[in-house]
């Protein structure tokens, strides 16, 4: 897929996604209006910030979510990163993200609609700051999976639900998505 022809595909998904509340649909116009703005807005390349794609993923019981401790961010995160060339659109990054990330084949989508926008400075892969326009799906793993740590994370574990909502010191973009996920 061109860049051209994902940044259409970020478009129409943005365009089209039921926004849970007005909040969130005030960002999706944001992220529209910047895409509008930069024919570069999903290449790492944009400087002032760019779409990325993530996913929580799920266990085959819905009661646990695979989280990797993000070496550069230092904290339990959702699985997901830059979109690439080769990708035919936002979910598509989502998914292949997630599967490079866990080393878990066969991930299914919970629904393959976003299901929670998210905007978070930080310094990527460019070396100077930004900002990531997070856009974050819902999959699913398959019974008996287990994931394989790869080189981009410390650490790659399932984490309960329930104890993940509880827990005071957790990221607030993951804290916002595990609510979005939870139907919140």
């Amino acid at each position: 897929m061109t860049a051209a022809a994902l940044h259409r595909d970020a478009r129409r998904v943005l365009a089209g996604w039921r926004a849970p509340d007005r909040s969130q649909a005030a960002l999706a116009e944001a992220y529209l209006g910047f895409l509008d703005a930069r024919e570069d807005a999903c290449s790492r390349s944009c400087v002032p910030g760019h779409l990325t794609a993530s996913a929580l993923v799920l266990d085959a019981s819905g009661r646990s979510a695979l989280l990797t401790l993000h070496p550069r961010v230092g904290r339990w995160l959702q699985l997901g990163g830059h979109c690439e060339p080769a990708d035919i659109g936002l979910a598509a990054a989502a998914l292949r993200e997630a599967t490079e990330e866990s080393g878990i084949d066969g991930l299914e989508w919970v629904r393959p609609d976003p299901v929670h926008l998210d905007v978070h400075p930080i310094t990527c892969s460019l070396g100077v700051p930004t900002r990531h326009f997070d856009v974050q799906f819902l999959l699913r793993a398959p019974a008996g999976a287990v994931p394989v740590r790869s080189a981009e994370s410390h650490d790659l574990a399932f984490h309960p639900l329930d104890r993940l909502r509880g827990a005071g010191d957790l990221d607030p973009g993951l804290r916002a998505l595990l609510a979005a996920a939870a139907g919140d």
